[in-house]
């Protein structure tokens, strides 16, 4: 062990650190409804499940200690619900509990700290987010005292780390889904006495034209999806 931070196992060097992924399960009507038009909600649906199955796929092969999901919507009604059961079935998984997402994310880096500190949190729409970038920021964080923010492009955060699942509660205060959440964020922390060191920038899907972005950088579930819907003049590049 390296200051706490790093065990060796079987050869590998794995961070002392829980990753943390924010997921909503990819029930029709309930998940990406900015797709719709010109998708259906159950095509929405599908696009989220890839999304989130490839970033739980890239969580599994992080060198990390502690793996969880905190959960919101019933799994029972899914898109690849099967699938989605198998994957989880790896991780701790919890439900998100709180009244608006800032307090949902406050709370889910209270619960998941308990598994064991430095916390890493992610959501599900960067599905071209891999395991070395995930491995990366968890051996930064591990290493030091300082939060870090990885931006989006819509002027968001796709990633969260912090020392002390404390310094999240600033988030039940930050106005989420803006073009200025990651700055807002960024000073909150701040002004809290957190250090903050960012993290690269990506983007993230939330409209028809970001998935498509996404989709031409990676490989996986994700981009067989978007690829299908093209095929099928659902969607246009």
């Amino acid at each position: 062990m390296t200051d706490g931070a790093e065990i060796t196992q079987c050869g590998m060097t794995t961070q002392a650190v829980t990753l943390l992924v924010m997921a909503k399960a990819p029930v029709a009507g309930f998940v990406k409804t900015r797709l719709t038009p010109p998708l259906t909600p159950r095509e929405a649906a599908r696009v989220a499940a890839a999304a989130l199955l490839d970033t739980l796929e890239s969580v599994l092969r992080c060198n990390v200690i502690h793996r969880v999901v905190a959960l919101t919507g019933e799994l029972a009604d899914a898109e690849s619900r099967h699938e989605l059961a198998r994957a989880l079935g790896e991780f701790d998984v919890m439900p998100q509990r709180g009244t608006g997402f800032g307090a949902r994310l406050a709370n889910a880096h209270a619960d998941a700290a308990r598994l064991g500190l430095p916390v890493l949190q992610i959501g599900m729409d960067t599905p071209q987010i891999g395991p070395a970038v995930l491995t990366t920021a968890a051996r930064r964080l591990a290493a030091g005292a300082e939060a870090l923010l990885g931006p989006a492009e819509d002027g968001g955060w796709w990633a969260l780390g912090l020392p002390e699942p404390q310094a999240a509660r600033v988030l039940a205060e930050v106005p989420m889904s803006t073009d200025r959440t990651g700055l807002l964020t960024r000073e909150a922390l701040r002004q809290c006495g957190n250090r903050v060191r960012l993290l690269p920038v990506f983007g993230d899907v939330d409209t028809i034209e970001d998935a498509l972005r996404v989709a031409a950088h990676c490989r996986g579930r994700f981009a067989e999806v978007m690829a299908e819907l093209r095929d099928r003049r659902l969607v246009r590049q």
